[in-house]
């Protein structure tokens, strides 16, 4: 639970120092420190023994100035309200960094969607939507998968939403399977966002991607197709890791043949002997190093051994407040994870925008806008943290939450 506060707390200060930066005064801060509406809820659901449980649900929204708000549900045991209102205020920074039309909005259920069935799991996604539907709708907030939820997940609840609004609405949900209005490349969208992240940054270092040496600390959903897109770009991946340890060859790895070798939770390294552990993989000889696991992974501890000249986070939080001071002082370019990560929520607006219009893109029409995207977003950060004179996080902050202060002002809130 402290960690979570933490997050909120950690969330609101960089919001401070942002608008701060950006001029504005003490009563913007004060609207966009918490969530403009927070929604808890209780969700009766019949189990398959014939008993009936109880789950809490929760949805905020951010903000809703530029727009409707946006972000996904998740399905956890440790889902707080916390954790919810804080994610929620980093969906309002990502919709802001990409220029999106959009406010920041999450939800979750206390649940673990691992020791329930599928037809219990339909019926909590089922009960969910019903609890939360007078707030949520395809001009109000618009919900996504997360974590432990998926397009199937997503299915359910944009059905019953159909039902209970008794037409057919596929724009209320993003994240669904194709045959129900899903998008073309949604699945690969955030590993695809982090790739074109690191070929712009290895533009400004003078770096050629071809033979560029690539640590990826992580192998699941997001670290096995960044491999794989590094890789196949001609990049030598010389370490990758999992939760049990990293492997580490300077003359590249077969990425290829560890994809094929990996299991679905992305674990490969207990297939062989000579590996290292997380933490030594952070610190060995690359030149783009890109933590795509869990957060707290680069500290003041280790920041100073980091040996990359360009970090991109693709993880959540991976790089601790103190260890950007200490990478940014040794001129190391760190891309940070609101900005390197928003390739799913782009792609979510692209899925939003083809349910509203009725015409649906090729994946190569999806690849091509996600990348003209964040070319542009990228580049606005990195003139933002040259000009400022801020390191590429708060000048990710300052875009990011500019949008929202903006949209408030013109309406006339503070």
């Amino acid at each position: 639970m402290a960690e979570n506060l933490n997050l909120f707390t950690s969330t609101q200060n960089v919001i401070k120092e942002a608008l701060t930066k950006l001029g504005y005064t003490e009563e913007m801060y004060e609207l966009l420190k918490e969530p403009l509406r927070m929604m808890t809820v209780r969700i009766p659901v019949k189990m398959d023994d014939g008993s009936v449980k109880i789950f809490t649900g929760y949805r905020a929204q951010h903000n809703d100035a530029p727009g409707p708000t946006k972000g996904g549900v998740r399905f956890h045991p440790e889902v707080n309200e916390e954790e919810v209102k804080a994610l929620s205020m980093w969906m309002t920074l990502k919709a802001g960094i990409v220029d999106l039309p959009y406010g920041g909005g999450k939800g979750g259920v206390v649940c673990d969607p691992r020791q329930l069935s599928m037809r219990e799991i339909e019926n909590i996604s089922r009960g969910y939507v019903r609890a939360i539907s007078q707030i949520v709708g395809p001009t109000k907030d618009i919900p996504a998968p997360d974590v432990y939820t998926n397009s199937q997940i997503m299915a359910w609840m944009m059905d019953e939403y159909s039902r209970i609004r008794e037409f057919d609405s596929p724009g209320f949900i993003t994240g669904k399977p194709i045959a129900l209005g899903g998008s073309h490349g949604r699945e690969k969208a955030t590993a695809q966002g982090v790739t074109i992240c690191i070929h712009e940054a290895a533009k400004k270092r003078g770096i050629d991607i071809k033979g560029a040496r690539v640590i990826v600390q992580g192998f699941g959903n997001a670290g096995s197709f960044l491999s794989k897109f590094m890789h196949d770009a001609g990049a030598k991946v010389v370490g990758i890791s999992d939760a049990y340890g990293g492997l580490y060859d300077p003359d590249g790895l077969d990425i290829d043949y560890l994809l094929d070798r990996r299991d679905s939770f992305g674990t490969i390294t207990t297939l062989f002997e000579n590996t290292i552990t997380n933490q030594q993989l952070l610190e060995m000889d690359c030149d783009i190093l890109v933590p795509a696991a869990i957060s707290n992974q680069i500290t003041a501890e280790n920041a100073d051994n980091i040996q990359a000249s360009i970090v991109v986070e693709a993880a959540n939080g991976p790089t601790t407040f103190e260890a950007t001071k200490i990478l940014t002082e040794r001129g190391i370019l760190l891309v940070p994870d609101v900005l390197a990560s928003s390739g799913g929520v782009t792609v979510s607006y692209f899925e939003w925008v083809q349910n509203n219009q009725g015409y649906y893109w090729t994946e190569e029409e999806v690849n091509k806008k996600l990348h003209e995207n964040l070319t542009k977003a990228f580049n606005n950060i990195y003139e933002v943290a040259q000009t400022r004179g801020v390191n590429m996080r708060l000048a990710a902050y300052m875009v990011g939450v500019r949008r929202a202060a903006e949209a408030s002002k013109f309406r006339g809130w503070v």
